[in-house]
């Protein structure tokens, strides 16, 4: 413990010598429903250029991996640095203020550690969940311009109707539209394609171009500034400008297909029928529908790059570089067709893994990568130490900093992540070699040596070659429940 106090201290004293402020800003930025479809973590059929650079100047973490894959409860655990079983919140609708009253959360911690903090977008999962005054000193939610395909089918309607706020025209007209366009599909079938619109037009254009003003302005005055950025894409429906649909054209598009009986040997409780939704049969391909919301995904993901651009730029312009500790994330991954599903809420890797960059002036060591294992709940303690602030005691993740430093590091022995199935959940946990999983009461399970088989295809979890590798797991599994539960209490 000595040593790891020197450790933070000196770390502390050496990045603030390379910081014109005592304290170091932070941007971060984080995605909503984004896979590994970033060229940062390998995938080479996607153009993001702004992160490249980025990437080009600090740490990419390629074993980063979320405690829940959906939105709400996400957020609750990495804002508030505590595993699922303990914040309470597994669904989008639960509160942890209401399941854990009294509990900390990164913008607040650091509003009160002397930071003016800045939020834009979906950062809590929406705005009923945001802390409001308690955590931001300034906070906005946009909205995107009306389409112009629907400005022209809704004067039509009106001119009939009439206004479609009166009344029952209001539900009218809602489902009228959801039947009208792809782009304009309610979530029960998730809707995609070109917006008719330009960036700025869009809620993401705006909440970039707010940060923008926030730099021009100095808005956060003599304080070090806290800024999150919530990106809203890539989640449903997959709408972008049509410029960045244009750089993936359908029939280029390449994927890997997955075996037909894949599910012969994967747990029942391990699959959402979300698949479905989107219009897809399971052991079977689309090839036609699969490239249509691949292209639609990728332009929205090319649409954030460029949106993100902006910000790094402004940065740049603004001297403010070098101060600056920059953070780029998802909430958890997202299923396009692996596996034959679609969407999130599964244990496997496309849902789990999620993109991570960072960089850290006078830190982080520029165009490196890291294989060590990290946590989305490990954030809070990581900018806790970074910006020399006391990490606080009931945090149950766990500071990267070390890898920050040295990316060649093992990073922690195993990452933990949950989904619930109804009452009952589904716990898995990853080594560096291993995935094992367990489904609730049935204690169905799953085993995938991630060296040699990195898509999961073969569930090794009742071969007798592998009893050991199960029982070593399993125990393991079993810890990290306790260690998850151990925080549930409120703090007093």
């Amino acid at each position: 413990m000595i040593y790891l106090r020197t450790f933070s201290a000196t770390l502390c004293v050496f990045i603030a010598a390379n910081l014109a402020n005592a304290k170091p800003n932070v941007m971060l930025i984080v995605c909503d429903d984004l896979n590994t479809h970033v060229s940062t973590s390998g995938y080479p059929h996607i153009q993001t250029p702004h992160l490249d650079r980025l990437a080009k100047e600090g740490v990419i973490f390629k074993r980063a991996y979320c405690q829940y894959p959906v939105c709400g409860p996400s957020r609750a655990s990495f804002l508030s640095g505590l595993y699922p079983e303990s914040t309470g919140v597994f669904n989008n609708k639960i509160d942890i203020r209401d399941t854990r009253p009294g509990t900390l959360s990164l913008p607040q911690f650091m509003k009160e550690s002397g930071y003016w903090t800045g939020g834009v977008g979906k950062i809590f999962h929406t705005v009923r969940h945001e802390p409001g005054d308690l955590g931001w000193n300034e906070y906005h939610r946009f909205e995107n311009d009306e389409f112009p395909f629907v400005t022209e089918a809704r004067k039509q309607f009106e001119a009939e109707h009439g206004s479609v706020e009166r009344g029952k025209n209001r539900r009218r007209w809602k489902e009228k539209l959801q039947g009208l366009f792809t782009q304009t599909r309610g979530q029960q079938q998730p809707g995609y394609g070109p917006s008719g619109l330009d960036d700025l037009q869009h809620r993401d254009g705006r909440n970039a171009r707010k940060v923008v003003e926030w730099l021009e302005k100095k808005s956060y005055g003599d304080k070090p500034f806290f800024i999150t950025v919530g990106i809203h894409k890539p989640h449903v429906p997959f709408i972008a400008p049509q410029k960045y649909f244009d750089l993936y054209p359908r029939q280029k598009l390449q994927f890997e297909l997955s075996p037909a009986n894949d599910w012969d040997d994967i747990p029942r409780m391990a699959m959402v029928k979300r698949f479905g939704g989107f219009g897809f049969e399971l052991g079977k391909e689309n090839d036609a529908l699969r490239r249509e919301y691949t292209q639609a995904y990728h332009a929205c993901v090319s649409f954030v790059d460029a949106q993100i651009g902006l910000i790094l730029d402004k940065l740049k312009s603004q001297k403010l570089w070098n101060d600056t500790i920059v953070i780029f994330t998802s909430d958890h991954g997202y299923h396009l067709g692996e596996h034959f599903m679609w969407g999130k809420v599964t244990l496997f890797e496309e849902c789990a893994r999620v993109p991570l960059v960072v960089r850290v002036p006078g830190a982080s060591q520029a165009g490196t990568t890291s294989d060590g294992l990290v946590e989305t709940i490990d954030l809070f303690p990581t900018l806790a130490e970074l910006c020399g602030l006391t990490t606080p005691a009931h945090l149950q993740g766990q500071s990267y900093v070390s890898l920050i430093r040295k990316p060649d590091g093992p990073g922690k022995p195993s990452a933990y992540t949950v989904v619930s199935r109804g009452t009952q959940l589904g716990r898995s946990i990853r080594t560096q070699r291993w995935r094992y999983a367990e489904w609730g009461e049935t204690k169905a399970a799953e085993l995938y040596d991630l060296k040699s088989d990195p898509r999961e295809y073969t569930n090794l979890a009742k071969s007798p070659k592998h009893r050991d590798t199960v029982r070593r797991m399993k125990t393991r599994l079993v810890k990290r429940q306790v260690q998850a539960e151990a925080a549930r209490k409120s703090p007093k």
